[in-house]
């Protein structure tokens, strides 16, 4: 018989694959390891107690707290730190003693409100629970300081005033422009002589107002004439208070409840009733 046939490769794909299953469970054991105490590096004071840190007991109130917490500060604060003899404690030395003051504050910190002080008894009672005092935490630390309905607020009312202001300074810019087009410019003038309204500024201003003054009042009345006799659509019209965004927000609510009733009416009338379009109705229709 023939000697038997060998795949090297087979085989160390096999012992590769048998490598793999022995270290998954080894990895595993890993990500679900957790720390047997409750204190943990990164989450409030660390691996120090914030109670042990300023010195009070977990019954002690908010007095107490913070009566603890100025002593503690003035005595470490960077800038009037002073080493007293025989001081075997956290500062030291002036770096030392800037991080316990750092420490210091982090506990005031945490023990001053109430919700994270909440939250930092019931890590302690309850260290089994790693991942959700990680959650706490910093869902805690990165909430907004600020109303999110103010900030949405404010700034709804920002572009809308940003938005009035843009919409007159174009409608402003379209009302110049077409007071310098002939066609519009000559029928403003006879609609003004006809009212006597260029009469009356010159009469206004004899012996008054100068030359220039007179052309700009003049202007002035012809530009007002086209305002009123031209209707101008589309990015330079007239700006309208119910156009800005705000009252658009405001509006919403009324014009949704219109487009329903109008799209309930319609059904009726037409799909169940079976009635013939208008002329109105046609160009909904087929546009």
């Amino acid at each position: 018989m023939g000697s038997p046939l060998h795949f090297p490769g087979w085989a160390a794909g096999a012992a590769g694959r048998r490598s793999y299953v022995l270290l998954a469970p080894f990895l595993l054991t890993l990500l679900l390891v957790r720390p047997s105490g409750a204190l943990v590096e990164g989450l409030y004071c660390g691996t120090r107690d914030c109670y042990e840190v300023l010195g009070v007991s977990r019954s002690a109130g908010k007095a107490e707290i913070a009566r603890a917490y100025r002593q503690l500060a003035r005595r470490y604060h960077p800038d009037r730190y002073r080493p007293e003899p025989g001081d075997e404690g956290p500062g030291r030395t002036p770096q030392s003693a800037e991080e316990a003051f750092l420490l210091v504050a982090t506990a005031y910190e945490t023990l001053k409100d109430e919700e994270t002080r909440k939250d930092y008894d019931y890590m302690l009672d309850h260290p089994e629970e790693y991942y959700s005092h990680y959650y706490h935490y910093y869902s805690r630390r990165l909430a907004p300081k600020v109303d999110v309905r103010v900030v949405i607020l404010v700034s709804v009312c920002a572009i809308s005033v940003f938005q009035f202001f843009s919409w007159w300074n174009s409608y402003n810019k379209a009302i110049s422009y077409l007071a310098t087009v002939p066609k519009y410019r000559i029928q403003a003038t006879e609609i003004a002589k006809q009212q006597g309204l260029l009469k009356k500024a010159k009469e206004k201003g004899k012996n008054k107002k100068s030359k220039e003054e007179i052309r700009d009042e003049e202007e002035n009345i012809i530009k007002n004439i086209i305002k009123s006799k031209i209707d101008i659509k589309g990015g330079y019209q007239k700006p309208q208070i119910c156009d800005l965004l705000l009252f658009q927000i405001i509006l919403a609510p009324f014009h949704l409840c219109s487009y329903i009733v109008w799209y309930c009416r319609w059904i009726y009338n037409f799909n169940i009733k079976g009635k013939e379009y208008g002329e109105e109705e046609r160009l909904v229709h087929y546009t």
